[in-house]
C-alpha cells in the first residue's frame, strides 16, 4: 500500500462517513469551474494516471500573504488526491534568498510551513531573482540537510516514469534563468552570484538534453522561474523580453510541449503561437494583477493557490486550485 493510499485509509477509518461530506462538496465544486476550448469534464476524467506533481512559485514569506492558506490546502489536496513529488518555481525566499543552508528561513518560511504529511514528498526547486540576492548554491547545499529537498545543481533535467509496458517517460529540465537576462550581469543585487554562471554553456546544455531525449520521452517540459510570455505585470518587462530572445527558439526547434514558470505573482495558462502551452504558477504568497482579453491567454487569475498535473504518455491534465480548494480552471492536453 502506498503512503498516501494509508493516510486515505486511516482517514475513513478515524472520521467514517463523515469525510465523505467534503469529498463531495469539492467534486461538486470542481464541476462547476470550467474555462478552455479543450477542457474535459472531471467527471469525463477517470484517474487512472501514473504521474502527478503539484506546482508552486514565489513563496517564501515566512507565512505572512496567505502563504500559510496555501500551504494548507497543498496539504489538504495531496492528503486527498495521488501526489508523487513538488515543484518549486523559485523565488523560494523573500526578500532575499537565504545565506546559508543554517539560515533561520529555512525553518520559518519552509519546514515550518509546509508541514503536512502528504507534503513530505520530494520538492524539486530552482531558483528565482530573490534566490540570487544571497548565495544561490546554499539552497544547493541544503540538499544534503532536507531529506525532502532536491535541487542537485543550478539547472539539472530528470526523466520520470510514465507506466505502461513500454517505460514511457517525460523529460523534464529544471533551468536557471537568471544568468540568461543580460542586464543581471551589471546589476549590484545579482552580479556577485551571476558573474561566474556561463549562460551559452547553460543554453547549449538545455538544447542537447533536449535533442537527444530518445523516442521512449513522450512529454518535454522545461520549468524555469521567469515566463517566456505572460499577463501580469511584466509582460514587457526586460527580464521577460531576455528569456524569451534565447529560449524561445529551442522550445521551438525541440518542440517543447510545457514550459512551467514562477515570476508573476498570479496563475496563468498561455499558448502562444508556436509549439509550446505555458502554465504560470507564482501565487504562493502575494498576488499581483493580470490583463484580460490577451489573444494567447486561456486563463488568468490574480488569486492565491497553486497548480495540479496529472500525466500518462497520452494526456496531461492541469488544474488550478485556488487557496479556498475550488478547482477554478481545467484543461487536458493531448497527444495522439
Amino acid at each position: 500500500m502506498k503512503r498516501r493510499d494509508f493516510v486515505k485509509s486511516t482517514a475513513f477509518t478515524a472520521l467514517g462517513a463523515s469525510f465523505l461530506a467534503p469529498l463531495q462538496s469539492i467534486a461538486a465544486d470542481a464541476e462547476t469551474h470550467f474555462e478552455g476550448e479543450d477542457l474535459s469534464p472531471v467527471t469525463a476524467i477517470k484517474d487512472d494516471y501514473p504521474l502527478h506533481f503539484v506546482a508552486i512559485g514565489d513563496w517564501g514569506r515566512t507565512g505572512a500573504d496567505h502563504q500559510i492558506q496555501v500551504a494548507r490546502q497543498m496539504g489538504k489536496w495531496t492528503t486527498e488526491h495521488p501526489n508523487d513529488f513538488i515543484l518549486s518555481l523559485g523565488d523560494n525566499f523573500y526578500p532575499k534568498g537565504v545565506v546559508s543552508e543554517n539560515d533561520p528561513l529555512w525553518h520559518y518560511s519552509f519546514e515550518n510551513i509546509y508541514t503536512d504529511f502528504s507534503l513530505q514528498d520530494d520538492w524539486y526547486p530552482i531558483l528565482g531573482n530573490h534566490d540570487y540576492q544571497s548565495d544561490p548554491d546554499a539552497q544547493v547545499r541544503y540538499s544534503k540537510v532536507s531529506r525532502r529537498w532536491n535541487m542537485p545543481s543550478r539547472y539539472y533535467s530528470k526523466e520520470l516514469d510514465l507506466g505502461g509496458k513500454n517505460g514511457d517517460k517525460v523529460l523534464m529540465i529544471f533551468i536557471d534563468t537568471c544568468p540568461l537576462i543580460p542586464e543581471f550581469h551589471n546589476n549590484p543585487k545579482y552580479a556577485p552570484w551571476v558573474d561566474d554562471q556561463q549562460p551559452e554553456k547553460q543554453l547549449a546544455w538545455i538544447a542537447e538534453t533536449l535533442k537527444n531525449a530518445g523516442p521512449q520521452v513522450k512529454w518535454k517540459m522545461v520549468i524555469g522561474h521567469h515566463p517566456i510570455y505572460t499577463v501580469g505585470p511584466r509582460i514587457k518587462n526586460y527580464d521577460t523580453l531576455a528569456v524569451r530572445k534565447v529560449l524561445e527558439d529551442i522550445f521551438e526547434r525541440h518542440q517543447v510541449d510545457v514550459y512551467l514558470s514562477g515570476h508573476d505573482h498570479s496563475l496563468q495558462h498561455l499558448k502562444p503561437t508556436g509549439f509550446t502551452h505555458q502554465f504560470i504558477s507564482g501565487a504562493g504568497s502575494e498576488v499581483t494583477p493580470v490583463s484580460s482579453g490577451i489573444a494567447y491567454s486561456k486563463f488568468e487569475a490574480a488569486e492565491h493557490g497553486f497548480m495540479y498535473f496529472s500525466m500518462d504518455k497520452n494526456r496531461l491534465n492541469a488544474k488550478v486550485i485556488h487557496h479556498s480548494g475550488k478547482v477554478i480552471y481545467e484543461t487536458t492536453l493531448q497527444k495522439s
